[in-house]
């Protein structure tokens, strides 16, 4: 217990958690610094293969819809996701394939860019750690070898150098890499989904626009 008392310096652990965010900030930017943490909830909340079955199923009541009474009636389907609640308004707004292709696209793209962001953010604390750990070494043996005629500081100054070292390997291998591959895992299955949605949608718009279609339907009516 004593051992693992010594481990813990609430200072140097604080400055090295700071240290790793700022670099990460300057290296992604602030707006990577709010959604890292945004994200944060995601890691045990998200589960992408739930929403995949659930858009898999709301898909075929839209597709069902969209052949009895067209596209325009589609936005009665309801749906808790908000990508898939979106994605069905935008099929029934739409004007022609082309635009509702061109904002899936868009949106798709947007997406993946804006998980990139995170993904990137701890990544960033994760290469930084090491190095700021490695930082905190040099000053600790600085500070040990100018006060060589002085033991009492001695102690100090090597406990820094070797926290620091320590503290910089948890935060990348226990903390920041680790979440940045459980979130490169879910924006890759969440993605995954997604397109696949709207690829279907896209199928589905063409048939119903297609001009044999319309000219069923004006036959029949």
């Amino acid at each position: 217990m004593q051992i693992l008392l010594n481990l813990f310096d609430p200072i140097t652990l604080v400055l090295m958690i700071a240290g790793c965010v700022v670099l990460a900030t300057a290296q992604n930017g602030f707006a990577a610094l709010w959604g890292a943490f945004a994200a944060m909830p995601v890691l045990w909340r998200a589960d992408p293969d739930r929403d995949m079955l659930l858009a898999r199923a709301t898909m075929t009541r839209v597709d069902h819809i969209a052949n009895l009474r067209g596209l325009s009636c589609t936005d009665r389907v309801r749906a808790a996701n908000p990508f898939l609640a979106t994605a069905i308004r935008k099929l029934s707004d739409t004007e022609s394939v082309d635009r509702f292709e061109l904002w899936a696209e868009q949106t798709m793209a947007d997406r993946r860019a804006r998980h990139e962001k995170v993904h990137k953010f701890w990544l960033s604390i994760a290469d930084s750690a090491p190095a700021l750990g490695m930082a905190g070494t040099i000053v600790g043996l600085v500070g040990m070898f100018s006060a060589m005629n002085d033991p009492a500081k001695i102690g100090p100054a090597m406990a820094l150098a070797l926290l620091t070292t320590f503290y910089g390997l948890l935060i990348a291998n226990l903390v920041a890499a680790p979440i940045a591959a459980r979130l490169a895992n879910l924006s890759e299955r969440e993605l995954f989904w997604q397109g696949e949605l709207c690829d279907r949608m896209i199928r589905v718009a063409r048939r119903e626009t297609a001009p044999v279609r319309r000219a069923s339907i004006r036959e029949v009516a």
